[in-house]
């Protein structure tokens, strides 16, 4: 997928909005379809299948809430929430479902524009990388296969979203190693921190992950919290019997 191939879902019930961004996009290659409310956002949802999602929260018909979360039933896919709202915690609640950044109204087009390629750039990135010597990893309970993009928990699948697993496999790449929240922001999202409500985009999505791969996210065992630093992953690579190796996880992998 060209990033520029790549077909976006504006789901806002401004119809200025609409058409600046329709306009916008479009220039720049593009596809784009629009829906002016919840319900119609399904609909062309299921109907065009988009590689990304920019979604207003205060639109009729079932908010930006409701939207995000009855798209995350059954698609990872990203998704960009547009918000009037200036309190920290309603912009949280929204990464808190699923939704994969968001960009407080008024923005600037030229940002958002932005972060739609760096996601979808990193989407590419990933989709089509393989690691035929090291794509499975097994940690503990985890076994992560960066190949397919998908981790097990035992036997069972555990959902991520695509930047839940980047941030995942970054953690994993440097295992051992504190990393900061700003260098996970920059590394993920492609943007350095303006403002410290930008470092919790990375603290939702570190919570969301422990909720997903540890056992009791109170204690995690896996991503730790450095304080004053940031997080590292802890554990350690399971190598098949007879190996001596006891280097950390992301030593030698090859994951890049």
């Amino acid at each position: 997928m060209d990033n520029h191939n790549a077909k976006i879902l504006v789901v806002d019930d401004e119809p200025a909005v609409r058409r600046i961004l329709e306009t916008r996009l479009s220039m720049v290659g593009y596809e784009v379809v629009t829906a002016s409310d919840g319900e119609e956002a399904l609909k062309l949802f299921d109907q065009e299948s988009p590689d990304l999602v920019i979604l207003d929260v205060m639109i009729p018909k079932g908010d930006g809430y409701y939207i995000c979360q009855e798209i995350r039933k059954f698609s990872e896919i990203p998704i960009i929430m547009l918000t009037a709202l200036s309190d920290v915690a309603d912009r949280i609640t929204g990464l808190q479902i699923g939704a994969d950044d968001y960009l407080v109204k008024p923005f600037s087009p030229k940002e958002l524009e932005a972060r739609i390629s760096t996601i979808l750039r990193r989407v590419k990135k990933t989709e089509y990388r393989s690691n035929p010597d090291g794509g499975v990893l097994r940690i503990g309970k985890l076994t992560v296969d960066t190949n397919k993009r998908k981790v097990f928990s035992g036997n069972s699948i555990v959902r991520l979203t695509e930047i839940e697993f980047n941030v995942l496999q970054l953690l994993i790449r440097q295992a051992g190693e504190p990393i900061s929240r700003a260098e996970i922001l920059e590394a993920i999202w492609g943007y350095t921190p303006r403002q410290t409500g930008d470092l919790r985009l990375v603290d939702v999505h570190i919570s969301r992950l422990r909720g997903k791969i540890e056992n009791d996210p109170k204690q995690p065992e896996y991503i730790i919290t450095e304080r004053g630093m940031g997080y590292s992953f802890q554990r350690l690579l399971d190598y098949p019997q007879g190996s001596a190796s006891s280097e950390p996880m992301g030593a030698g992998i090859g994951m890049d």
